[in-house]
């Protein structure tokens, strides 16, 4: 029997799984009707949120679907997914990675991501590094907003009691850390935080 982590990102892995389908087809309808019916601001509507639903569950199925000490992701892949989510966004991301990628290592990048993304309301850039697998991922913002106790879980703390589901993220990063080996360092300033792992 899975333990309790491996069973949440089994079900993640599913939901996803059961969605992306859908969602896709929702798309491919969109873009028939776009045929038939050109310049109507409600298809261009339909066609942007289908573009981010799809985007943001292959983002979610990395993020916080089951991984396999063997698993590979492509570079191609990440950056397609991080293409999607950039529509609309006021946080700009550039990935830089060998070709080839461990997909646990790219899920703990995807988690510190939607971590900084918190910090970042009034948007910013945030750059994700890696090297012969040792990685940087930092934000980098004018104006930062920092919620203190959910920082401190990536500096060893517990979660806080009655952890939001917007913040589930923070409480993933240390089992993340645990199944690689790793360590997680968190250094921050007025306009910009550092994580290297």
């Amino acid at each position: 029997m899975p333990d309790q982590v491996d069973l949440a990102a089994l079900i993640a892995s599913r939901i996803c799984h059961d969605l992306i389908s859908p969602i896709g087809a929702i798309s491919n309808g969109v873009e028939l009707l776009a045929m038939e019916i050109a310049d109507r601001p409600e298809l261009a509507l339909l066609s942007e949120s289908a573009g981010n639903a799809n985007a943001r569950i292959r983002f979610f199925r990395i993020s916080f679907g089951a991984a396999g000490p063997d698993q590979r992701i492509a570079r191609s892949e990440v950056l397609s997914v991080l293409a999607g989510l950039a529509a609309g966004s006021r946080i700009t991301t550039t990935w830089t990675s060998a070709p080839d990628l461990a997909r646990r290592e790219v899920r703990l990048a995807f988690l510190l991501l939607q971590c900084l993304e918190t910090a970042l309301p009034y948007g910013g850039t945030v750059t994700i590094h890696e090297a012969n697998t040792f990685w940087t991922v930092q934000a980098k913002a004018p104006r930062l907003k920092l919620d203190q106790p959910l920082w401190d879980i990536l500096r060893g703390s517990a979660a806080p009691a009655g952890l939001a589901a917007n913040a589930v993220q923070f409480a993933l990063v240390p089992a993340a850390l645990a199944a690689l080996g790793r360590k997680l360092a968190v250094t921050t300033d007025e306009t910009s935080i550092t994580l290297t792992f």
